[in-house]
């Protein structure tokens, strides 16, 4: 799985960050929390690879570790960004600099986001101008500015309205905009349409696989809603309690669940009437803290199906049918 061959834009191996817990004074030292814990996957260039899983399971720390927003405590970023293999975490000021462009990230809240004192053009062009795109002359940048606009079905002269002349919809594009005018090859898309009404949600999923295949961009596209990312995603991954579950190509992973986590995440997708009910599996008990993760394997506390042997081994993800990969005991050879 962790292969670096050339179709491979992203290659993460046994990647783990933790943070250190805060802790009142005279107060004894607590165990730091792994919000990721020893993930390693593959991304294809081209390609869309969606992260899900229930809120605090690490896929949003996953992402900010991927385009070095945060330092992991361990691991290696393998990306492609000129036909070389370099690893993200070894490079130095100079040569990081290089790379930056390369990754792109789109946040959940577009407000946030942007500078509510900055113009569009302000935003965007501040970057640009870092990373010499435009070649230093100005109106050049605003014509890449105003082309970037007119991809995500904006307007050009909105470049010179402020954050709050627009709605969210309008936000969230702008910021998909801020992302391409640098030229980027990979996008981190962190719950982007989360936000927004489900009509304007369908509208900007369809503009961005548009701009994929017009761009041959390639998406990390991180969402709790499993119904969205399977619609987004040519390959998936489950995480829980910051580990990787379980990985395969989506229609796989839909049509034949392997692990009982995602079977519970798939059992909680609404469907309409008219399909018929189907049953529900609910899942008993808290997610525990990610301070004091249980023995073995993550998930059996809340398993209905948990073993013996999964309160004292942690399953490891292996590949247990072509290119399905799952970590769950109830799958071992025996």
């Amino acid at each position: 799985m962790q292969n670096k061959t050339e179709e491979n834009l992203l290659v993460v191996e046994n990647l783990t960050m933790e943070f250190a817990s805060p802790r009142r004074f005279l107060e004894k030292q607590k165990p730091s929390v792994r919000a990721v814990n020893d993930i390693s996957f593959t991304v294809k260039e081209g390609e869309t690879f969606g992260l899900v899983g229930e809120s605090g399971c690490g896929k949003t720390t996953l992402g900010k570790c991927i385009i070095r927003l945060l330092k992991p405590a361990n691991g290696k970023i393998f990306f492609n960004a000129d036909g070389e293999m370099k690893d993200l975490l070894t490079l130095d000021h100079e040569d990081s600099f290089k790379f930056r462009k390369k990754l792109q990230i789109v946040f959940q809240d577009p407000y946030a986001a942007l500078n509510p004192q900055h113009t569009i053009m302000e935003a965007f062009d501040e970057p640009m101008r870092i990373h010499g795109i435009g070649g230093g002359d100005k109106e050049k940048r605003k014509e890449l500015i105003a082309m970037s606009l007119e991809r995500v079905n904006l307007q050009p002269d909105y470049m010179y309205r402020y954050p709050h002349e627009f709605s969210g919809g309008q936000r969230q594009r702008i910021c998909v905009a801020k992302a391409l005018v640098l030229e980027p090859k990979l996008i981190v898309c962190d719950e982007p349409v989360s936000a927004l009404d489900v009509s304007i949600q369908a509208q900007l999923l369809n503009l961005m696989r548009k701009l994929q295949k017009e761009l041959g961009l390639t998406f990390i596209f991180i969402a709790h809603d499993l119904s969205v990312v399977h619609y987004m995603s040519d390959r998936i991954g489950v995480m829980y309690l910051g580990n990787m579950v379980e990985l395969a190509e989506a229609d796989a992973l839909y049509s034949h669940t392997m692990h009982p986590y995602t079977e519970a995440l798939l059992s909680a997708i609404p469907v309409p009437v008219y399909q018929g009910k189907h049953d529900r599996i609910i899942l008993e008990g808290d997610v525990p803290s990610p301070m004091y993760p249980p023995s073995g394997c993550p998930f059996h506390p809340r398993c209905s199906r948990c073993m013996a042997v999964c309160k004292q081994s942690k399953p490891r993800l292996e590949e247990k049918a072509n290119g399905h990969f799952v970590a769950c005991h109830l799958f071992d050879e025996e």
